[in-house]
């Protein structure tokens, strides 16, 4: 390993503070790293590897898409593209599509489409958001320290007081062209937005004329126990971004909208090299019917609660839907959060922290019950 640290260092710009381990492989939810060293992964790529690693028939399926055609071009026609497309209408409501390789690339073509829909200028996002980091994605993305740096960014943009109705509708007006918003934040450790703001978030639409985005990037594709976080609440977005589980793994993002918001899109306001090529399309279409057929989105409510249960015996305060948890640190373990993490990847745990107080939980869809059993062994050692 040391070796290959060393590598890093004479090569690789460093924007990643990384832990010390090398993976060389995975399966189902197991990763191995260099020396055969065996963990339970609960982190799956940061809300990524949804149907686990090395799924056979996902790997079927990408193998025999790479053995035709990776990659033409948008300028022609391909049938993956326009069979996932026609699969997310069936699983999202949405209406049209387009493909990109990243959920922070479809945040932007998210906020273009808002702007030309729309014919305003004005974004509200709210406090703790994080959306993505480009120049525009990060315009709508909350912390400091990551736009900063990079100032002066998209204007205006406006931030919202978390689940604050009254503080929202001071900031929206006439001159806003999309509140943005996770409908559960992520980054920020995992917290609800909750379903009086939705609703005061749909009535002032309706009153302003701005359109609503979903940001579901890391909520989609049945991490929370259902195939997308919009069902807890009742609301239909305009415009929803997806990426993360999309592929299990594959780069792949995407936008959906509603019909009236496709009808004033135009041709050439928008595009992409990669985005939507064939062994991304195949990728994302195999990753659906995988969670299909295996029923994951029920087994991420299922098992979700399940490892809530086990949090709770531990004596901590879990919050989230389905696999998508987080819970803070007290007592004497207060603002130790880097520190557990590493003492549970020693250990074969691997788990993501948010913050210095905040650990976040975000496995593959398969995780089973005993596999929880196994994870709260370790916490319970670690945390003894």
């Amino acid at each position: 390993m040391e070796e290959i640290f060393k590598k890093e260092k004479e090569f690789y710009i460093p924007f990643f503070n990384r832990l010390p381990v090398v993976f060389e492989r995975g399966e189902g939810c197991w990763l191995f790293d260099c020396n055969g060293k065996k963990y339970l992964d609960l982190v799956a790529g940061i809300a990524c590897v949804s149907v686990g690693y090395s799924h056979p028939e996902f790997i079927a399926k990408v193998t025999e898409q790479l053995k035709k055609l990776v990659h033409v071009s948008n300028l022609y026609y391909t049938t993956p593209q326009l069979d996932l497309a026609e699969k997310l209408k069936k699983i999202t409501g949405l209406s049209k599509f387009f493909f990109s390789n990243s959920g922070t690339e479809a945040v932007e073509g998210a906020l273009k489409i808002a702007r030309k829909v729309t014919g305003k200028k004005k974004f509200i996002a709210l406090e703790n958001s994080f959306h993505g980091r480009t120049m525009g994605a990060l315009s709508v993305t909350w912390k400091e320290k990551f736009r900063k740096p990079f100032e002066p960014l998209i204007s205006p943009v406006e931030f919202c007081k978390f689940n604050d109705i009254q503080d929202f509708e001071k900031k929206a007006d006439e001159e806003t062209a999309a509140v943005i918003i996770e409908p559960i934040q992520g980054e920020s450790g995992v917290y609800e937005v909750n379903k009086d703001f939705i609703k005061a978030i749909f009535e002032k639409r309706e009153e302003l004329g701005f359109v609503v985005i979903f940001d579901e990037v890391q909520t989609g594709f049945g991490r929370t126990g259902r195939w997308f976080a919009k069902e807890h609440f009742g609301y239909e977005p305009d415009i929803m971004t997806m990426a993360k589980a999309m592929a299990s793994g594959i780069p792949m993002g995407g936008i959906g909208v509603k019909d009236e918001i496709a009808e004033k899109i135009e041709f050439s306001e928008h595009g992409s090299t990669f985005g939507g090529n064939p062994l991304a399309c195949s990728a994302s279409i195999a990753t659906i019917e995988i969670i299909e057929k295996e029923n994951l989105v029920e087994n991420a409510e299922k098992v979700g609660e399940y490892l809530k249960k086990r949090l709770e015996e531990l004596e901590f305060d879990p919050r989230g839907k389905g696999l998508m948890l987080g819970f803070d640190l007290d007592g004497k373990y207060k603002n130790k959060a880097v520190e557990i993490v590493k003492e549970c990847l020693k250990k074969g745990l691997i788990l993501n922290y948010t913050s210095e107080n905040t650990i976040r939980l975000v496995p593959p869809l398969i995780l089973k019950k005993e596999e929880v059993d196994y994870a709260y062994e370790i916490l319970k050692s670690v945390f003894s």
